[in-house]
């Protein structure tokens, strides 16, 4: 039920973080996957710690020049999933053009443009999965949430939009939703305000903030065939914090 034997992977954000757990857990599944990041020796370091069934290719996802070769390089792909991220937060007042539209052509138009590009083979083959990774920003502001918090929910809307035009088709589509997660992105805070990494500990139902390794096992049952009747949702990852 939860064999990924002989599926095709494509995992963008991959080298570090979320990215890197849930392409290291769908690689133990039986998947054959590409990692995708920008960073050649963060990339070389995970497809080796993941092994024979991990290869990888640079690329920044925020280029549509750079996705059309990505997409052209890789062939056939079953499985997408959508990791790689920016996190620019000014104060919407210095938010700049610039700063919004960074974030969105990586974390908005990124998952679109490959949806558009890859989805189309695997309704043809009958079988696809397309796994999103959000925020608690897909669903309410933080502080300073500006272009950030408007890229995640509209990720959130992209996640609905192509299960609706997909899934007849057998293509599911879901968004995982991320509690606090210690990764490179949030390092700062863990060592620089380590009370705010506290608190937001003490505000989750087990006690304890993320690591990538808790998204490991979600993405395995939304890229299988355990989750053949889950398309369209956002599923939390967060220890409970949402619920609180």
């Amino acid at each position: 039920m939860f064999s990924l034997d002989g599926r095709r992977t494509l995992v963008t954000g991959a080298s570090t973080g979320i990215g890197r757990a849930m392409a290291g857990a769908l690689a133990a599944a039986g998947a054959e996957v590409v990692l995708v990041a920008r960073t050649p020796a963060d990339l070389e370091r995970a497809a080796d710690e993941i092994g024979e069934r991990a290869s990888w290719t640079v690329a920044d996802v925020g280029d549509e020049g750079q996705i059309d070769h990505l997409c052209g390089q890789v062939g056939d792909i079953d499985i997408v999933v959508n990791a790689a991220g920016v996190n620019l937060r000014p104060p919407m007042r210095e938010l700049t053009t610039d700063d919004w539209a960074t974030t969105m052509a990586v974390n908005l138009t990124a998952p679109f443009l490959l949806g558009q590009r890859l989805a189309p083979g695997m309704v043809e083959r009958g079988w696809g999965r397309i796994l999103h990774v959000g925020s608690q920003q897909s669903w309410r502001a933080f502080g300073n949430s500006g272009g950030y918090g408007a890229s995640k929910a509209g990720l959130l809307g992209l996640t609905r939009s192509q299960a609706e035009a997909w899934s007849p088709a057998g293509v599911t589509v879901n968004c995982v939703i991320p509690g606090f997660v210690r990764t490179a992105m949030t390092e700062r805070i863990f060592v620089e305000e380590p009370e705010r990494a506290e608190a937001l500990a003490a505000r989750t139902m087990v006690g304890r903030n993320g690591t990538p390794g808790d998204f490991a096992g979600i993405a395995v049952f939304l890229c299988s065939d355990a989750a053949a009747f889950v398309t369209g949702q956002a599923i939390a990852v967060d220890g409970g914090f949402s619920a609180t």
